[in-house]
């Protein structure tokens, strides 16, 4: 895409960048009110039955979504028009969702400048190898990128390692602020949770929180990952690596029926997000409506996603996602020549 369409399309995106404060704040309230009144709901429903419990932890889970969808546009600059709004809110929304404001801010920002980029592969986003890379890795490597990209690691272990463990430390080389702001977020979430478990004791607490935690953080995994893990995705070097296109080609627009829509924040249209950042939530359906060149992006159906649990390697070659299975072929090639190498170069002899 020419740098001439490429500022046409965010021409076309801008009026849809502006921020209302009566939407912000109505979006605050259907969502932080709900997920009190649920949270505090499942736990009465304990008394009653586990079974009465479960659908209750899972409607809490998805306000969990939502809040870290305000979380998100916060870190953007996009859900207040003041600095100091987004910077508050964002960091409260982050105690609730376990993740340190300015520490994500700042990995998400690098997350949207490099997205698609392959030179420029590591921080704010998952951990991908291209078929060449995987062939050249040693064994231990490659075991280790096979346990990363399994499903029941990624998302069964991915909260646990992620949101109670990555999250609660300060990266190397972190300025003072962020660091603070690592602090003051663990510092509340304990205090949170002492106070919750001091009012309701630690076994309703863990029988609550533990799966709404769990639930959620599988689920926001999981929309990070079929959002840029789609079979025709788009990954080029820096020569050649174009920001419009690694949004419009490189983020998928993920259909989803309009209940989840609505729980996800719109997130689904990562496309447009990814075009223009600025734009919150609350209208990003309305920008990919108004801008025909978006909807040419690539459409994903719930059922059409989980196709993506296949993918682990970007092969450069066809453009794609491919299965481990997919590349045996290559890897005994790769093998074989480098059998063929070994077997033709001379021994050593010492004198």
């Amino acid at each position: 895409m020419t740098e001439l369409k490429h500022a046409h399309l965010k021409k076309e995106v801008a009026p849809f960048e502006k921020t209302d404060l009566k939407s912000s704040i109505r979006q605050l309230i259907n969502t932080l009110v709900p997920l009190v009144l649920l949270w505090f709901a499942a736990y009465y429903s304990l008394s009653i039955s586990y079974w009465l419990t479960a659908p209750l932890v899972l409607l809490t889970s998805g306000f969990v979504i939502r809040t870290f969808i305000i979380f998100h546009d916060c870190c953007h600059g996009s859900f207040f028009k003041s600095k100091k709004a987004n910077d508050i809110f964002g960091t409260i929304t982050g105690v609730i969702t376990l993740v340190p404001y300015r520490q994500w801010k700042n990995s998400h920002s690098i997350h949207h400048a490099t997205s698609s980029n392959l030179d420029k592969r590591g921080t704010g986003d998952l951990w991908i190898l291209t078929v060449e890379e995987y062939a050249a890795s040693p064994f231990m490597r490659r075991f280790a990128y096979r346990m990363y990209r399994h499903p029941l690691v990624m998302f069964g272990l991915g909260p646990i390692g992620v949101f109670l463990i990555q999250y609660r430390f300060n990266i190397k080389g972190a300025r003072r602020k962020e660091r603070m702001n690592t602090y003051l977020t663990n510092a509340s979430i304990v205090g949170l949770y002492a106070l919750l478990i001091w009012a309701i004791g630690w076994q309703s607490f863990l029988l609550v929180q533990g799966p709404v935690f769990f639930v959620s953080g599988l689920l926001g995994i999981w929309l990070f990952y079929v959002q840029h893990q789609f079979e025709d995705s788009y990954f080029e070097h820096e020569d050649e690596w174009s920001y419009v296109n690694a949004a419009v080609d490189g983020s998928s627009y993920y259909k989803l029926p309009k209940v989840l829509q609505w729980i996800t924040g719109n997130i689904g249209f990562h496309h447009v997000h990814h075009l223009s950042p600025k734009v919150p939530n609350y209208n990003l359906e309305k920008a990919h409506n108004a801008t025909p060149p978006l909807h040419k992006a690539t459409t994903i159906t719930i059922s059409e996603s989980l196709e993506s649990l296949q993918f682990r390697l970007w092969d450069e070659t066809d453009k794609k996602f491919v299965s481990f299975k997919g590349i045996k072929h290559r890897l005994r090639k790769v093998q074989s020549a480098s059998d063929k190498l070994k077997a033709t170069q001379p021994s050593l002899k010492f004198k």
